[in-house]
């Protein structure tokens, strides 16, 4: 095996960058800085214009911030949302990756409906994933996606709404760049449910399926919604509920995630037939949920 696949996460990231509009990312910051990846946020400036777009190209335009920063320097440059809640240790995680390579184009550390491809000699899985809530970007990837914004922009257009982050995983495997999947997630996406996903038939929310460990703080989606919890007189309960939110939340995830297992949404049975080495990919599947982590 690789030693590439030992390299921690944190030697390897040149810079690291958290796409924010109004949210509190401080608890990230922190947990990041513990990682040894200092972070810088890009906090969305609001223009007139912004008032017919809809608020998928609005977080386009936000990610399109960082793809700029990522297509201007030498490495790869770690984008997180501002809603992620990273697993501890992740700075020390290995590379899901061989970034010497110079076919990558993406390597998501959180995936939704991931779907794998293959496995390499080295133990890296190239796969599909939607979401754009944590991933490693290369600079040839970078530019790629800017050129997908770009096209966007054109055509359907800002004020429509588009699933642009479900067009990635294509879009650069037409232009010969590799996209690859971890094999947990580093991660937690911590948001609370997105009403317009609903409103195009999309799911309300996503989470980790499977995470590498514990979180390093809670997520939005499991406090309380009150601001004076300490000072509340029926703090424990709410201390309670929080936890019971929690448990809930990553008891659905981890069953959708073993659910698309044994339905074979994670690994298609066209792909396993196609594979010269289908008893690898189906290890891999397999070995993604072995965890009783919730």
């Amino acid at each position: 095996m690789s030693s590439f696949t030992q390299i921690p996460l944190c030697r390897k990231v040149t810079q690291t960058l958290i796409v924010a509009c109004k949210e509190d990312t401080q608890k990230l910051e922190t947990a990041l800085e513990r990682e040894a990846l200092k972070s810088e946020v890009l906090r969305q400036v609001h223009q007139p214009q912004y008032q017919t777009y809809s608020r998928s190209y609005l977080c386009l335009l936000n990610h399109c911030e960082a793809w700029k920063r990522a297509s201007q320097v030498q490495g790869l440059t770690l984008v997180l949302e501002a809603d992620f809640v990273p697993v501890k240790n992740m700075g020390m995680l290995p590379l899901p990756m061989n970034p010497d390579q110079a076919d990558v184009g993406i390597a998501w550390l959180y995936t939704c409906a991931p779907q794998l491809y293959s496995v390499s000699a080295e133990g890296h899985a190239q796969g599909f994933s939607t979401s754009m809530v944590a991933y490693l970007l290369t600079p040839a990837g970078a530019i790629a996606l800017l050129e997908m914004a770009n096209h966007i922009h054109q055509s359907p257009g800002p004020c429509v709404y588009t699933s642009w982050d479900s067009e990635i995983c294509d879009f650069l495997r037409k232009r010969q760049l590799k996209t690859f999947i971890p094999l947990r997630n580093y991660g937690e996406h911590g948001g609370r449910p997105n009403p317009e996903h609903q409103q195009h038939g999309l799911s309300v929310e996503h989470r980790a399926d499977v995470l590498f460990g514990p979180l390093a703080f809670t997520p939005q989606y499991a406090q309380p919604n009150s601001a004076s919890v300490a000072d509340s007189p029926r703090s424990w309960l709410l201390t309670l509920g929080s936890q019971w939110r929690f448990l809930r939340t990553r008891l659905k995830a981890r069953v959708k995630g073993l659910g698309r297992l044994l339905l074979g949404k994670f690994l298609r049975l066209k792909v396993a037939r196609g594979s010269s080495v289908p008893t690898w990919l189906l290890w891999f599947a397999i070995r993604r949920q072995l965890s009783w982590r919730l």
